[in-house]
């Protein structure tokens, strides 16, 4: 069992490159405020966690592990790491640190989650986070490779199922309005009109095939930390805090599964099947199974990948809300509104908080946390015990869930 301490995230809001900040400026600035949050001292930390996409491609820079010895001279000698697995980069850096901590290595670890996006040109953004396709053998004619990849998925609920645009800006109208409670989400002061979430070429305009503005996840500069424990050191925590362990919050199960890269041999193998994405179903069920969570009743909230509403709308009913293809059923509904039956993305998501590719999967596990432990200010889910967050990387390549509970 891995434990939650706490942690720190960035205003998504913020362009790094406007204010003289660096790669390495917010980097040292997202573990000092963490530190800072959970009265943790730099000495304490025994291990190291880094989750990233691309910083070769944006800021020419790799070995982000080293950053942790500029953030603070303590962090000389600490054993450190980066991950990478696109856009589930954090999640995979967690599951790293999780797994040190239940081999008894450590017991106690950082992980931060961080990307710099908006120091180029959108095309140039684009291209970069195009090296999670299978570079060379897929979509080498598009534009825009994820806008295409998922109008792609858009076309295969049509297909397959059915599928109304109208479902789609639904669930874009709820995450922008999520976010505006959210003092940290990149679009929480942006307005729209009622023909912005509509078909209207001027007020929502294409992107690429099905995907319109209105259904895109933001470009985003950003950092998330968490730091994750043992029971034992925990409880020493706790009893340092003067506070009941239960009042913390822990890992009760994960999910880890991948794909072949490809999208088109993902969507012909399950063809035929209830699922689109199998693989998202078996990592969804394997961290319930791992944490107990017999029914989707026994979750209170869920923090999923919105990288656009396509991606949403597969996960609503991958996650099991409704029969596989009947999504528009919770949107209907109202299930996934704050209030509903099962809020989902509570902060925002990717579409209204934002999505710095690296730290998304410890962002997702933050926001967990903060549910779980009545921290979530204007965004809490009244009596939140239990969230799942639900990490995509590429195409579903590679597909990352964490059970985040009460301790008690």
């Amino acid at each position: 069992m891995t434990y939650i301490l706490g942690g720190w995230q960035s205003d998504f809001a913020q362009v790094w490159s406007r204010q003289g900040m660096d790669l390495a400026d917010a980097f040292a600035d997202a573990v000092n405020h963490g530190l800072a949050a959970t009265a943790l001292d730099p000495a304490e930390i025994e291990t190291g966690h880094v989750g990233n996409f691309a910083a070769e491609l944006f800021a020419g820079q790799g070995l982000l592990g080293g950053f942790f010895g500029l953030a603070d001279p303590a962090f000389d000698g600490m054993p450190a790491v980066r991950h990478e697995a696109a856009c589930a980069s954090g999640s995979v850096a967690l599951l790293a640190a999780t797994a040190e901590i239940e081999a008894g290595r450590y017991d106690l670890a950082c992980v931060i989650g961080i990307e710099q996006m908006r120091n180029v040109p959108g095309k140039t953004a684009a291209e970069h986070l195009g090296a999670a396709v299978w570079h060379g053998h897929e979509y080498a004619d598009a534009a825009f490779v994820w806008p295409t990849a998922f109008s792609d998925l858009a076309e295969e609920y049509d297909q397959r199922f059915g599928l109304s645009y109208e479902h789609l800006m639904r669930i874009s109208e709820i995450n922008f309005g999520n976010a505006r409670r959210n003092p940290n989400a990149q679009t929480r002061g942006h307005r729209f009109t009622p023909e912005s979430f509509t078909a209207d070429d001027d007020a929502n305009p294409v992107v690429a095939g099905r995907t319109r503005k209105m259904d895109c996840g933001q470009v985003t500069d950003g950092t998330a930390v968490v730091f994750l424990a043992s029971p034992r050191r925990a409880k020493a925590y706790a009893d340092r805090r003067g506070i009941p362990v239960e009042r913390l919050a822990r890992i009760g199960g994960w999910g880890h599964r991948n794909a072949p890269l490809p999208y088109a041999s993902k969507v012909a193998s399950s063809a035929g099947g209830p699922y689109v994405f199998p693989q998202v179903r078996r990592a969804i069920d394997d961290a319930r199974r791992r944490a107990g969570v017999a029914d989707i009743a026994q979750l209170d909230a869920v923090e999923t990948h919105d990288c656009f509403t396509a991606t949403e709308y597969m996960a609503i009913d991958h996650l099991g809300l409704t029969p596989p293809g009947q999504s528009w059923q919770a949107i209907e509904d109202g299930s996934i509104e704050q209030g509903g039956r099962l809020p989902i993305n509570p902060s925002g998501g990717l579409i209204g908080a934002g999505h710095p590719v690296g730290a998304t999967g410890v962002r997702m596990l933050l926001d967990g946390y903060k549910q779980v432990t009545d921290q979530a200010g204007d965004y809490q889910v009244e009596g939140a015990e239990r969230v799942q967050t639900l990490n995509i990387g590429g195409s579903t390549t590679t597909t990352v869930s964490f059970i985040v509970e009460r301790a008690a």
